[in-house]
């Protein structure tokens, strides 16, 4: 999987990745965010080791729907979707979370 860098501004609806076939890890957080920043480390080494799917990063925040539309409160909230539907979910995460996380994708 390719890993995502930067959190980048909210492109797609709900409906279009709803939409999307396969696996999809969606990451919400922002970019001058803390607890984002101090996660990066783990999440890309988690992420590493899967072979499908994509990996987005989206930039979330007050009036930003599609964080609102999956009730993200916290950053960084990662989101597993297989198909559309979401499959897995962790907030904040520490490694052990990330390595529970990814097993809903193997």
């Amino acid at each position: 999987m390719q890993y995502q860098r930067v959190y980048e501004p909210e492109s797609l609806s709900r409906e279009e990745l709803n939409a999307l076939e396969g696996i999809t890890v969606v990451e919400f957080g922002a970019n001058w965010c803390g607890y984002c920043i101090a996660a990066q480390p783990e999440i890309e080494q988690a992420l590493e080791g899967v072979q499908e799917g994509v990996h987005m990063k989206v930039e979330d925040g007050p009036g930003r729907r599609l964080g609102r539309s999956f009730r993200v409160k916290l950053w960084p909230t990662l989101i597993i979707m297989r198909d559309g539907e979401e499959i897995a979910r962790a907030v904040r995460p520490d490694s052990q979370a990330l390595t529970d996380l990814l097993a809903a994708i193997r």
